[in-house]
């Protein structure tokens, strides 16, 4: 009974570390397509977005708006990771934008909030 018990303990640790990461490659394949409403369901409450030198805060609608407004004029011809780091509270990526507008390199920070990894910042610079 013990080991089926740590054997049920280790699918669920498992089960749950690989959910943060479908979410994660769920955001990052929505950047892919310059799918806003995709990017915008897994945003925190508040969001930083960066526009090359212009940052705000937004709620997460108002972030929504201001992101499907960049993709609408800046339509997504590719986007590579480049760089991606795991912490114990969140996620950190870096990676290349490349729009029709050129290409702008793109930071998404992540943190992590009971079972949801949630996007709290992006940076398109």
């Amino acid at each position: 009974m013990d080991r089926f018990l740590r054997l049920i303990l280790v699918f669920t640790v498992l089960f749950t570390l690989s959910s943060f990461d479908v979410t994660v490659d769920e955001i990052l394949g929505a950047i892919k397509k310059g799918d806003a409403l995709k990017i915008s369901r897994h945003f925190d409450n508040l969001v930083e977005i960066t526009l090359n030198d212009r940052s705000n805060s937004y709620s997460r609608n108002q972030a929504e708006v201001v992101l499907r407004d960049f993709f609408s004029n800046h339509s997504v011809r590719s986007f590579t990771i480049i760089h991606r780091v795991n912490s114990n509270n969140g996620e950190y990526c870096v990676g290349n934008l490349n729009t029709a507008n050129g290409e702008y390199r793109t930071t998404i920070l992540f943190k992590t909030k009971g079972d949801k990894k949630l996007v709290q910042e992006l940076r398109f610079e």
